[in-house]
């Protein structure tokens, strides 16, 4: 099987790309102070988080219970949930942790320690709970000069049941950044927030035992993170067009692409269709701010390289392709196949079953994916 013969559309990921990506992040956060805890909701793919863990603590993060039942299950017992827990998920939470030598749970809301509490009284166990904070995004957490941002951390530690497991936030507004000098900013901002809010804690005779950031777009360009314990990038595993747009990264460092196939020509329209649309690709719309043209992925040939195409619209499983090059639309009859860079590769990972492995040019593998919730 190789890329001409194998069933389209499929995920084919570029291995030696992503073995680049984990060794130059975990060297940047260790030599920035902080350990690194993957968040795995990019691949959800078991052999990737080994490269990403290899030689290290394997330290985990999730956004589903099915990720972390399915890591647990692979021997990966260090892991945060880092989704603000709610009621209806409590029992499956009390069962991973019995599975895992560390479970941590995340809370915005006062009213979930003490019912948490309650549910881990019941079932005899400690669960270790963080504060989610925000930084700027606005998505969820606590703002940190908002009297709950004490009231939460006080809760947690006084129930019997419950660890305060510090504070957690993500600064995905960065995505949003339209230099690299506005990047740096968030980044500094996403750090700063966070340590001074941790004094603040402490000040108030709170024991704060993890200081932990997020986002791949802060990680890459943050100068320094002194007072903090951990990062949880994700998306740098694979990269994409969104991030390479963005400064994140180059285009050569992004591992992960859909291969397709040409099922449809029309000559009138200079416009070619093919089977990979909103269900292959996502419908994310990519870096509009930066890239008004972006569509909704790079079309590359199958060797990688940029043929200067772009998915223009998607329907749930046709891409259309506008092609004004002569030589070029008449190269893609159907059955020609493409490769596309996807704007955002952590949705567009999620809609496929497993990973056609490509190393030297030659497929050698297929990794699982484990969707779900």
């Amino acid at each position: 099987m190789d890329l001409h013969t194998i069933k389209t559309p499929s995920l084919v990921l570029d291995v030696e790309r992503v073995r680049r990506n984990a060794d130059a992040m975990s060297s940047r956060i260790h030599s920035l102070g902080a350990s690194l805890r993957p968040h795995v909701k990019t691949h959800k793919c078991v052999e990737v988080a080994r490269i990403q863990t290899a030689g290290a603590a394997a330290r985990l993060t999730v956004s589903t219970l099915a990720e972390a039942r399915a890591f647990a299950a692979h021997g990966f017992t260090d892991i945060t949930y880092a989704v603000p827990v709610e009621p209806g998920k409590f029992d499956e939470a009390v069962e991973l942790s019995r599975l895992c030598e560390r479970f941590a749970l995340i809370t915005d809301d006062a009213d979930i320690p003490p019912l948490l509490d309650e549910a881990a009284r019941r079932a005899g166990l400690t669960l270790d709970l963080f504060l989610k904070v925000d930084c700027g995004y606005h998505r969820c957490g606590v703002e940190p000069d908002r009297p709950e941002a004490l009231e939460i951390p006080r809760l947690i530690s006084r129930a019997h049941n419950l660890r305060f497991a510090g504070i957690l936030t993500h600064a995905g507004h960065s995505y949003h950044a339209r230099s690299s000098e506005e990047l740096l900013d968030i980044a500094r901002r996403e750090r700063d927030v966070m340590t001074e809010f941790a004094a603040r804690l402490r000040a108030d005779g709170l024991e704060v035992p993890t200081v932990s950031v997020g986002s791949t777009p802060t990680a890459t360009r943050v100068d320094h993170l002194e007072g903090v314990d951990e990062a949880r990038p994700g998306n740098y595993i694979f990269f994409d067009a969104f991030q390479a747009t963005l400064g994140s990264c180059t285009f050569a460092d992004c591992a992960l692409t859909v291969l397709a196939s040409v099922v449809h020509r029309d000559r009138t329209r200079r416009k070619v269709v093919l089977d990979a649309g909103a269900v292959a690709l996502s419908k994310d719309r990519g870096p509009v701010e930066l890239d008004p043209a972006c569509g909704f992925g790079r079309v590359l040939d199958l060797e990688g390289s940029e043929t200067g195409l772009r998915v223009k619209s998607v329907s749930q499983e046709h891409g259309a392709v506008t092609v004004g090059d002569e030589s070029l639309f008449d190269s893609l009859r159907v059955g020609a196949r493409v490769r596309v860079l996807a704007n955002h590769s952590c949705l567009a990972a999620a809609q496929h079953a497993h990973y056609e492995v490509l190393e030297g040019g030659r497929l050698v593998d297929r990794w699982r994916i484990h969707a779900g919730w």
